[in-house]
């Protein structure tokens, strides 16, 4: 919002000091080149209090004090600066010592407490027009005025280790617009590690049901649910095209990430964490995260109908090819619902005691195998089956993986990449677990994935009802 063009600032820090320094601009009606001393017409201004609390390593126990009583001598540790703001956006700190702090005391000495609020009001008539505060990588603390425009206050906390910049807008009793530009710095976080997150998958290229994860430093356990909802908050996720998607709590330490559908073909996905100075309560502060980019390339589906013995291959919703297939027989049925190819394999041995068939049984077996797709870390594949070619496309005969003859399964094996969507139905096996087992995040419906959202929940909590989406995905320019 531009406030006037009557008004252009600078803004410094020194310390921790709250500062405010004006740039030239246009010359005030009080300008004494104009008016000479006590015949002009007095300038237009308001006097701001701003509010903030220091850090002083935790000895007066600031904590989060609450607003309206953090005041000298009811909040240790808070200050309150006076900041006077001109039409010509000329601002001069007024500082007033705190409650028993001796005179000349330098009690901006200390940097601002991140986890205390950050307050600006009005000390005379007039009326907030706008506050914009930005730390040093241009993101914006959000912040809310008062109903009656006479104060204005934090809703999200101050980042650790940052240096704020703060405009301010008002117009005095008169209407005549004001302004100020301020800045501070927040305290760097305790020692004692910063929680972080480490993003999956690796750069690269991946098939359209590929999952993000996000795998914390430490856990945030679920009776946390401000510190998740800052942490999830933090974790953002941008793509071109645009999609809607959630991020889900797996455990305290783990997250998924994925698009309400799958991700459509040739999407760019670009993951970073914002984490870096974010106040976690008991959990201490976030630090850097490594981002990460990777591509969806076009979006091949194989689905199996186990009762057909038959799979179907799709490459953007065209057929290009059908394959005639083994699952799993009685006993031993193929996992039903949607899996998520997790590597290939060219040669892997597979023994049936890895799967609980004791040796000496006549469901035993021990075969090299050619052209392995792996869906499942538990041991289901997709994989050339000499011995059972007369089966496939008439009975199922395997242990659980989707067999079939060495020449489709060597297509097979070059056509998908990690990230393909594999499905199977008509098995009468169990159904794919969500998470313990590989990607099976595609089995759980959009609502159930919601709930699992710090952010939804937030959302439910506020407006007394799930929210009907989450937030949507903005294309990075």
């Amino acid at each position: 919002m531009q406030l006037t063009k009557a008004w252009g600032v600078v803004a410094a820090v020194t310390g921790a000091m709250l500062v405010a320094a004006a740039a030239p601009g246009r010359a005030s009606d009080a300008d004494p080149a104009e008016h000479p001393a006590g015949r002009g017409p007095k300038e237009a201004a308001v006097t701001l209090l701003v509010g903030r609390a220091v850090d002083d390593g935790g000895r007066t126990g600031v904590g989060r004090c609450a607003v309206h009583t953090s005041r000298p001598g009811l909040c240790a540790g808070w200050r309150e600066e006076r900041v006077r703001a001109t039409a010509r956006g000329s601002g001069t700190v007024l500082r007033r010592p705190a409650l028993g702090e001796p005179a000349g005391a330098r009690a901006d000495a200390l940097p601002t407490d991140a986890g205390a609020p950050l307050e600006i009001a009005l000390a005379e008539p007039g009326r907030l027009t706008d506050v914009t505060v930005t730390d040093g990588h241009g993101r914006h603390l959000a912040g809310e005025l008062s109903a009656d425009s006479g104060r204005w206050l934090n809703t999200e906390p101050l980042r650790a280790g940052e240096t704020y910049t703060v405009q301010v807008g008002a117009q005095d009793a008169a209407g005549t617009p004001v302004g100020v530009t301020m800045a501070f710095r927040t305290a760097p976080p305790a020692d004692g590690g910063r929680l972080t997150a480490e993003f999956g998958p690796r750069p690269g290229t991946y098939g359209a049901g590929e999952i993000v994860t996000a795998d914390l430093s430490r856990p945030v356990p679920a009776d946390d649910p401000l510190a998740r909802e800052r942490v999830e908050r933090a974790l953002q996720v941008t793509s071109e095209p645009q999609v809607e998607g959630a991020w889900h709590w797996v455990d305290p330490s783990t997250l998924h990430y994925r698009p309400r559908t799958y991700w459509p073909a040739h999407t760019v996905v670009r993951v970073r964490s914002g984490l870096d100075g974010v106040e976690l309560g008991d959990h201490g502060h976030g630090g850097p995260s490594e981002p990460l980019e990777f591509t969806v390339a076009d979006r091949i589906e194989a689905v199996t109908d186990s009762a057909a013995h038959e799979m179907t291959v799709r490459r953007n919703g065209r057929v290009i090819r059908t394959i005639p297939v083994t699952t799993g027989k009685p006993g031993f049925r193929t996992r039903a619902g949607v899996k998520v190819v997790l590597r290939k394999e060219s040669k892997v041995r597979m023994r049936g005691d890895s799967v609980g068939i004791k040796r000496g049984t006549k469901e035993f077996y021990d075969l090299p195998v050619r052209y392995a797709t792996r869906v499942t870390w538990s041991g289901e594949y997709i994989h050339a089956a000499p011995w059972s070619v007369e089966a496939q496309g008439e009975a199922n005969v395997s242990h659980g993986c989707t067999g079939m003859s060495t020449e489709d399964a060597a297509w097979f094996f070059e056509t998908v990449r990690e990230g393909d969507i594999v499905e199977v139905v008509n098995s009468g096996g169990e159904q794919m677990t969500p998470f313990d087992n590989g990607f099976g995040d595609w089995n759980v419906d959009w609502g159930s994935w919601l709930a699992g959202s710090a952010l939804a929940a937030a959302d439910a909590r506020r407006h007394g009802a799930a929210p009907l989406a989450p937030a949507r995905l903005h294309p990075t320019t």
